[in-house]
């Protein structure tokens, strides 16, 4: 620690908080999704002859399962039919379907490696790149004798990457930029145009011929079509449905082609998804939809229709007319597994898919092997990792489970003698009975570190709480005597009795080295990622300095105490905490922004009421802005295109500006004479910036229609889109920035560059809650300002006060070129005037609500992936992850620069530090984050495990973007003129 100053400083805080959350958001993977990948195992294989000589997998990339099952009106004649006859032909009368359960996150990559490698990667790896693997791992393509793969380049190489024999595997892949969400894509059909090619380059080459005639071959079909139909058009929309008729001629093409080719009955055929797709066109969260994919398998070795008895339905598929015909469920990774067997190759050694034997169409010797297999393939994981955390474990306890009598050694002597005995079903039993204990005991070494780790980052967080409160009470908090105020306490504080000694802080820091040294000898004998150490200096270094500097903490305790009573001082602290604990609750029930919207729209009832007599207007402001808000928080969350919302929005903001032109300049002008010249040229530009939200209304308009009717996007209006958004995001650091501009002038200017960008960002009713949002927080900062001049709040010192006038008065003259030192209402606060008191709690909790609901106040607080990516349709439409999440970014920050510049005004408006009431959000908020570090599941549904993740990362990530957010309100507010509130209204000092 020792390269940390002796003299904690605000800047010096905030890098230390950006460092720590950076570090510890990382923890959840650390602790709950950690790498399941062991390698060293041995392979296993089955014996006997496969059913099948090769294996055609299809996977049709954001494909629903009940869009697929389901039974759908024809436009011409209103009769309901299949949109895909060939399938349902398949689960009638060949083949046996059901439901693939996947994992979160619902991305490509983790759906495709648990189809293909039947393991579950874990999420932090998913975060590593979509191009490539950031790990190796053992795949049925890399265990077949040839593997052809047709499609996307964004999932192709990720199998052919790291492969045993590089030229095991063949990947024909379409051009990146083919993947175009504007247009009408032909990308499978392009995949099966490549497949009928390969077949017919084979007649003219030997050496190909030979290969396709080859057993343990592989055919894969990546269908790219329907994910990016459902991005831009929705699942539910014609483009979306009848992508899947175009998949089902495909396959039904596909498979005449080989029977044709082949001439025999040997090939296997399995159909699934990666993962679903939202209402909204998104996916990536736990939502069911996104998790429940469609698997059909026919062909050799695959059981045909179970129609007597049929068994597995549910409320899911009651409408499929379906209820004659058995559904076999399965987890993702079970079909790694299932294709592993037909084809008689290695199973994956990384697989935890349990063999769906429903699926299996063979001999009971068989399925029996295959089955012991599978089980003997997850037993040598479970062994492989249970040596290697036995060699990096003091104390090692293994997992009760797999002792004695079902050992290892002992299970595989007791269902070998079983099959030996033709007593297969009782081997099937065991082997069941075992592969949960496996994976038990899987389960048990990924989670045997958990104590530890949620402890130590337990400390961490609560640790920081306390730091950065230490700072905030010695800092802005006055702990000498009244009168000396912010700065008086701060020159106090060099000598005060409640420092600690340096023999003290001394034996302090040896213990805080001593203990970090015993951690690190028990992470060393572990052998743990260098992260950790990290997860473990972080309390040490936080608690040691809380210790050092306790009694200056207990002083600023005891002096609010005294100053402000304790009643008022617990009741500050208590409604802080309820309220903080509500913001968590909304996480969950997104109505209870607007039911806390409800109640603030009647705070103005609790106001003085001298502030009631001077400001009805506003307080009416308020009240109607907080309804018009509230609303938003209700609407539903799966919303799509509409132009209605969306040109209502932009002519909402339309009127703002034009009523911001006439009213705010002269209202300015009047206030202040100095500011006229201002006020002309602000006026200027915001007729400017009108312009450009009546432009951005009229192309977004155009460009819906457009996309709407499958044009593509027109290239006039993406030039124009790109123009406005680079022309109007730049205005509020170009303009007004560096100079003494009027608060009131500079808050609409930032709403106003703003706004174009949002308008090109909607597709629905955003817009329209942008105006709301920003009314509701510029009637915020002024009811503030005037709760605060009718306050009792005491200022600096007189003779302090009158030197910080006198300087502010000169920069302002300066600024307007006035040489004379003229008795301005207006002064630039760039530094404290007074404490902060348990009142000042109002602002900073506001605050924080505020943040949450312009994150949250449009979308869905379950997920990221709740954001429409039809957002981005305006500026492109060829589809690149980064560049798109990017755009989809600066949408969702938007909100976030307006909610900053105005905290930032508003605590220059009521005489406190720059950093002290932001500073008071930031240490209190990961109260919230630590809830959600404890409410994160990898086991339960779905929905469950994606939620607590996204909950998580959400307010850890919001801890971060505040950070970032302040530090850009600065030049977004830059050096703005504040009047004096109140100057003469206070009562007069003693």
């Amino acid at each position: 620690m020792a390269f940390l100053p002796t003299k904690l400083t605000s800047t010096w805080l905030l890098i230390i908080g950006v460092l720590f959350h950076v570090t510890y958001i990382v923890s959840i993977f650390d602790i709950y999704f950690t790498s399941p990948l062991v390698h060293g195992m041995d392979q296993h294989r089955v014996a006997a002859p496969a059913p099948a000589k090769r294996l055609v997998l299809f996977v049709a990339d954001g494909l629903r399962a009940d869009k697929l099952y389901q039974l759908h009106p024809d436009p011409e004649t209103n009769q309901m039919e299949t949109k895909a006859p060939f399938l349902r032909h398949i689960v009638e009368n060949e083949g046996s379907w059901g439901v693939s359960h996947t994992r979160v996150p619902t991305e490509s990559r983790p759906g495709h490696v648990a189809i293909i490698a039947g393991f579950y990667e874990d999420v932090s790896a998913v975060t590593k790149g979509w191009q490539m693997n950031p790990v190796d791992f053992d795949s049925v393509f890399n265990q077949s004798e040839h593997t052809w793969s047709f499609g996307s380049p964004d999932i192709l190489p990720m199998f052919a990457h790291g492969a045993s024999d590089p030229d095991r595997i063949d990947t024909i892949m379409y051009p990146a930029e083919h993947e175009d969400y504007g247009t009408g894509n032909v990308l499978d059909t392009w995949v099966f145009e490549k497949f009928t090619a390969l077949l017919e380059q084979s007649k003219t080459d030997e050496q190909l011929r030979k290969k396709l005639h080859s057993d343990k071959i592989v055919f894969f079909l990546h269908l790219l079509g329907l994910d990016t139909n459902g991005h831009s058009h929705l699942p539910m929309s014609e483009f979306y449905l009848n992508n899947i008729k175009i998949v089902d001629a495909g396959i039904k093409k596909v498979t005449e082609q080989l029977r044709a080719f082949y001439n025999d009955d040997k090939t296997a055929y399995v159909f699934t998804a990666d993962h679903g797709m939202g209402n909204r066109g998104a996916h990536g969260d736990g939502h069911p939809d996104n998790t429940r994919t469609p698997i059909i398998a026919w062909g050799a070795g695959i059981h045909g229709p179970s129609k007597s008895n049929p068994q597995g339905h549910d409320e899911f598929s009651a409408d499929w007319n379906l209820d004659a015909y058995s559904r076999h469920d399965v987890k993702q990774a079970d079909i790694a597994p299932l294709m592993a067997s037909l084809i008689g190759v290695n199973y994956p050694v990384n697989s935890v898919g349990e063999l769906p034997l429903p699926y299996l169409d063979a001999s009971e010797a068989f399925r029996a092997a295959s089955t012991f297999t599978n089980t003997l393939q997850i037993l040598e994981q479970y062994h492989v990792k249970q040596e290697l955390k036995r060699r990096t474990e003091i104390f090692f306890r293994p997992f009760s489970g797999l002792t004695g009598d079902h050992s290892p050694e002992a299970v595989k002597a007791q269902v070998q003698a079983l099959i030996d005995a033709e007593k297969y079903e009782e081997a099937e039993a065991e082997c069941a009975v075992v592969r949960n204990l496996c994976l038990e005991g899987l389960r048990y070494l990924q989670t045997y570190d958990w104590l530890f780790l949620r402890s130590v980052v337990s400390a961490g967080y609560l640790g920081w709480i306390v730091f950065s409160l230490d700072f905030i009470l010695r800092t802005f908090v006055n702990t000498s005597d009244a009168r000396h105020g912010a700065f008086g306490s701060t020159r106090a504080r060099k000598f005060s009795k409640n420092t600690a000694s340096a023999q003290e802080t001394r034996f302090i820091n040896i213990l805080a080295i001593i203990v970090f040294a015993i951690f690190a000898v028990i992470l060393t004998a572990k052998q743990s990622p260098a992260l950790y150490y990290a997860y473990v200096a972080f309390p040490v270094f936080f608690w040691s300095r809380a210790l050092q500097e306790r009694r200056e903490l207990f002083a600023a305790i005891s002096t609010t105490i005294r100053n402000y009573g304790l009643i008022q001082t617990l009741g500050a602290v208590l409604g802080y905490i309820i309220a903080l604990e509500i913001l968590v609750y909304s996480y969950f029930n997104r109505a209870i922004l607007s039911v806390c919207f409800l109640f603030l729209a009647l705070w103005p009832v609790a106001l003085p009421a001298n502030v009631q007599r001077n400001s009805f207007m506003l307080m009416v402001s308020w009240s109607v802005s907080c309804l018009g808000t509230s609303i938003f928080t209700l609407l539903p969350v799966e919303k799509g295109e509409d132009k209605l919302l969306i040109l209502s929005g932009g002519l909402l903001l339309m009127l703002s500006g034009v009523v911001a032109v006439l009213v705010v300049p002269g209202i300015v002008a009047a206030a202040d004479p100095q500011q006229q010249d201002a006020a002309k040229t602000a006026k200027s530009v915001m007729m400017f910036q009108v312009a450009l939200i009546a432009l951005s209304t009229i192309i977004v308009n155009d460009t819906v229609r457009s996309l709407a009717a499958h044009e593509g996007l027109p290239f006039l209006n993406q030039t124009l889109s790109w123009a406005i958004l680079f022309v109007t995001g730049s205005i509020p650091f170009v303009y007004g920035a560096r100079s003494s501009q009027h608060y009131l002038l500079r808050m609409v200017v930032i709403y106003l560059s703003f706004a174009p960008i949002f308008i090109l960002l909607s597709i629905s009713y955003e817009a329209i809650f942008y105006f709301f949002l920003s009314a509701t927080l510029l009637s915020w900062l002024m009811l503030e300002r005037k709760i605060y001049s009718a306050s009792e709040m005491q200022p600096l010192s007189d003779s302090l006060n009158a030197e910080k006038r006198t300087m502010s008065s000169s920069s302002a003259a300066a600024s307007s070129g006035s040489g004379s030192s003229s008795s301005s209402s207006t002064v630039s606060i760039d530094y404290p005037t007074r404490g902060l008191s348990p009142k000042d709690a109002r602002p900073a909790v506001f605050f924080l609500f505020f943040i949450n609901v312009a994150f949250f106040g449009t979308g869905n607080v379950a997920s990221l992936a709740s954001f429409s990516l039809q957002s981005v349709f305006r500026l492109t439409t060829v589809f690149d992850p980064f560049f798109m999440g990017a755009l989809l970014i600066v949408k969702i920050l938007i909100p976030f620069f307006l909610v900053s510049s105005i905290f930032r005004v508003l605590g220059r408006s009521l005489d406190l530090p720059p950093f002290s009431l932001f500073l008071l959000g930031l240490a209190t908020t990961d109260v919230m984050t630590l809830n959600f570090f404890y409410l994160v599941r990898d086991d339960g549904s779905w929905l469950e495990i994606g939620t607590s993740i996204s909950h998580f990362c959400i307010s850890s990530l919001m801890v971060l973007f505040t950070i970032l957010l302040f530090a850009l309100s600065d030049l977004l507010v830059g050096r703005v003129l504040v009047p004096v509130v109140g100057e003469g209204q206070r009562k007069k000092r003693s």
